[in-house]
């Protein structure tokens, strides 16, 4: 079996909205893992939670065996959990927290861990799946029968997360493991972007073959609906 290669690319944008970009993300595609931040609690708050959990994963030792490097990120992620919370009393403010989706994988095997609504998609021989699953309001509110996407997308409360970096005691971040094929095309990206494009808009950009691209066009995709949060995205493409 032929070793799977990688090429990614990302790109960030503030919108047309906000002031100041709250996303932050992280390429090591020589690593192996490709992360975004969401930042929330405004004032400087949220860009310093999503940068902290980047940074620190930047600094965690790279490991060939994806169950222990997998560890070793919810150990970090953990105790950046506990910093998040000790700066949020300090600061005497009542919330900093950021959501966090990351891709990690090892010649074929992969691994997604996330906790909040930025996403992780995949393109798959022309068909768009989603592999996490928002921890949300009105994702809730969708499983429960209530919901259906096109309300999701508009409801007033369609910001409101449910599980964060920072904001509860404890983290509990969610995982998919994955089986990763030649061609497969992978896709993190804030909330930001899925709020202004529609799946299959996404789906159809993603299969482009320069993901460098494929992100200009995602954001600007984005950008061209209003823009009204930060938009970041990365595009992984395995070959």
């Amino acid at each position: 079996m032929s070793r799977i290669t990688y090429k990614s690319a990302c790109y960030s944008h503030v919108g047309m909205v906000r002031k100041i970009n709250e996303d932050a993300f992280l390429e090591a595609t020589d690593n192996g893992l490709w992360a975004v931040a969401d930042g929330m609690g405004g004032h400087a708050a949220g860009d310093y939670v999503s940068s902290l959990i980047v940074d620190s994963l930047r600094g965690i030792p790279v490991s060939q065996d994806l169950s222990l490097y997998t560890r070793e990120l919810r150990s970090r992620m953990a105790e950046v959990n506990a910093t998040v919370r000790e700066e949020t009393k300090t600061r005497g403010v009542s919330m900093m927290g950021s959501t966090l989706v990351l891709l990690a994988v090892r010649e074929d095997e992969g691994v997604c861990l996330w906790a909040g609504d930025s996403r992780l998609y995949r393109l798959r021989d022309g068909v768009l799946e989603s592999l996490s699953r928002d921890h949300s309001y009105v994702q809730d509110l969708q499983d429960s029968g209530l919901l259906s996407e096109a309300q999701a997308r508009v409801h007033p409360r369609a910001n409101i997360v449910t599980r964060a970096v920072g904001v509860e005691e404890g983290l509990e971040l969610a995982m998919v493991p994955l089986q990763i094929v030649p061609g497969d095309t992978y896709l993190l990206c804030s909330d930001g972007l899925n709020k202004t494009a529609e799946d299959h808009e996404i789906r159809d950009v993603l299969g482009h073959s320069d993901p460098y691209q494929v992100v200009r066009s995602l954001i600007h995709l984005g950008l061209t609906r209003g823009a009204p949060d930060n938009i970041t995205a990365i595009v992984v493409k395995a070959n």
